[in-house]
């Protein structure tokens, strides 16, 4: 986790600095290279809403001026040469151009990789050629590709530490991926369907569970009252990860209602006993323009575990995280490398 700024329930990360150092010095056929995310992923500006609003007046709900209030008074004690450093990091595109790349990746990054399963034991990261196409492999990694309740059986009983999930809830953005083309788009699931997943079996006797969700106060109840307990895990806080563009400004306005927010949700739930988690954090970063590529939080989760080195599972996943085992459709998706620049290794 490259943490930039942390000040009170607020921190500030740089997920393509993480991308980065992690993929420093990658090993591939007994030489060495260094590898970053392509930065135009995080070329993130600002939206701008030309639509007027049906009420001028509407107010925003309780939650959402706490984080407002919360991201303002933060930012506000944000060191300039901090917010210069980070936008100058990176080229600023319009944001139809960042979209296009991002969408081309995202097609030309769909594998047949049924029942593959893999990853390393290696104290480094490499690269590897899985069916003739070449993917970064992070350090003590392990992915299974196929149905996440389906891998979840086969799994150890009782080993992990520390589960991170990001459900695939039924939303409006993928119904139109589906529409338009079936290949660009994952099987979503009901909020019965993610709590049966047999993951009760997975946790260890002091197990802390994250779940990513939505906004919908349907989908945030079922996580606290529906998936949480049918997976022996017990609620104990609320994060916010808010999205921000290049300047550290709202990717888009906080809304009212139903409307698009600048942030997500990260709902934390526990099994026996875990250091106490503070309700409220709100984590700020710039997101990656690939679809669903959620900021990297196991840096900001393990304090919270009694271990110096917890197991960790990721349900959902699309792509690899180190010391971490990975499960889902497209663990592999967002490690090809055509997604990645080469860096000069004497830098």
């Amino acid at each position: 986790m490259s943490l930039v700024i942390k000040q009170g329930n607020c921190c500030l990360i740089d997920h393509w600095e993480f991308i980065a150092k992690l993929y420093k010095d990658v090993l591939f056929e007994e030489n060495y290279q260094s590898y970053t995310l392509s930065a135009k992923l995080f070329s993130i500006t600002s939206e701008v809403r030309t639509r007027k609003r049906k009420k001028v007046y509407e107010e925003l709900s309780i939650e959402t001026s706490k984080i407002k209030r919360m991201y303002e008074e933060f930012i506000a004690k944000v060191p300039n040469s901090i917010k210069e450093r980070i936008s100058q990091k990176y080229n600023i595109l319009d944001t139809s151009s960042v979209r296009d790349f991002s969408a081309s990746l995202f097609q030309s990054t769909i594998f047949d990789h049924h029942s593959i399963n893999g990853g390393s034991t290696s104290d480094i990261p490499l690269k590897c050629k899985i069916q003739n196409e070449y993917f970064l492999i992070p350090p003590n990694s392990r992915f299974y590709y196929g149905s996440v309740n389906e891998e979840c059986h086969k799994l150890d009983s009782g080993i992990f530490d520390l589960v991170i999930a990001d459900p695939p809830w039924w939303n409006r953005y993928i119904r139109r991926l589906k529409n338009a083309n079936e290949q660009l788009s994952y099987e979503m699931m009901y909020n019965e369907d993610i709590a049966a997943i047999p993951l009760s079996n997975l946790l260890s006797s002091n197990c802390l569970v994250a779940v990513w969700c939505t906004n919908s106060p349907a989908n945030i109840q079922a996580v606290k009252n529906l998936i949480f307990r049918n997976w022996g895990v017990r609620y104990v806080a609320s994060w916010h990860w808010l999205k921000v563009a290049v300047d550290l400004s709202p990717i888009c306005p906080f809304g009212t209602g139903s409307t698009k927010q600048p942030y997500e949700m990260l709902i934390i739930g526990k099994v026996g006993s875990v250091a106490p988690i503070p309700d409220g954090q709100l984590i700020v970063s710039i997101p990656s323009a690939l679809h669903s590529h959620k900021p990297p939080l196991l840096d900001l989760l393990k304090p919270y575990i009694n271990k110096e080195q917890p197991r960790i599972l990721e349900l959902f996943a699309r792509y690899l995280l180190p010391n971490t085992t990975s499960v889902g459709y497209e663990p592999l998706k967002w490690q090809h490398i055509s997604l990645y620049e080469t860096v000069d290794i004497s830098e």
